[in-house]
């Protein structure tokens, strides 16, 4: 089986670009949904995370604009966070990969935001980088619910510049072209793998 890391700096476009992915057919693990149901009411990180950052959780959830508040623009307070979410991860990525091998899938994408912020490059076969023009990533990322220039700015210094992330890569992925440009990367990404993997058996 073929890992794919699928990974982006905000705005980028990586999760439409793990949505083609699973469009043509792939598994895709989300881990920022993961982190989701994690912090959740009843979630396995609601108590070790509001411990180790007192006034963040909320109705029994983290509460991530106060999480971000604390965490952004610290490395230190990054990585402590990093420190106790990663391994609570563990399961969900366990069974995916359990239902991967299963149902006899060649090629799977592992999509993490921070993937090679967290050297989790030397875990995947494959490093697929999603990236755009920064006038794009700014138009976007400007355009969400609650997004500050300051916010932005705060989140682009705690994650590794486009261009290293793409000098990282073993693909890049232009979003900038439109929808369909994209679309036809992400199946030119899978038919070289596949027909690599067909010439290794």
């Amino acid at each position: 089986m073929i890992v794919i890391g699928l990974t982006g700096s905000i705005g980028m476009g990586k999760t439409t670009t793990a949505a083609m992915f699973a469009e043509a057919g792939v598994l895709v693990y989300d881990a920022d949904a993961e982190v989701r149901r994690l912090y959740q009411p009843g979630g396995a990180a609601v108590g070790p995370v509001e411990a180790a950052f007192p006034g963040v959780s909320h109705c029994g959830a983290i509460d991530r604009d106060r999480l971000s508040e604390r965490v952004l623009g610290n490395p230190t307070e990054l990585a402590r966070l990093n420190a106790i979410v990663w391994p609570l991860m563990g399961s969900a990525r366990a069974a995916f990969f359990d239902r991967a091998e299963r149902s006899g899938q060649g090629i799977v994408v592992l999509d993490i935001p921070l993937l090679l912020e967290a050297g989790g490059e030397r875990a995947v076969d494959k490093v697929v980088v999603v990236s755009a023009t920064v006038d794009a990533q700014r138009a976007r990322v400007l355009a969400r619910e609650g997004m500050s220039p300051a916010k932005f700015e705060a989140i682009l210094a705690a994650q590794m510049p486009d261009a290293t992330k793409r000098a990282k890569a073993d693909f890049v992925i232009d979003t900038g072209g439109g929808l369909d440009r994209a679309r036809s990367q992400v199946h030119a990404i899978l038919n070289i793998l596949r027909e690599a993997a067909e010439r290794s058996h």
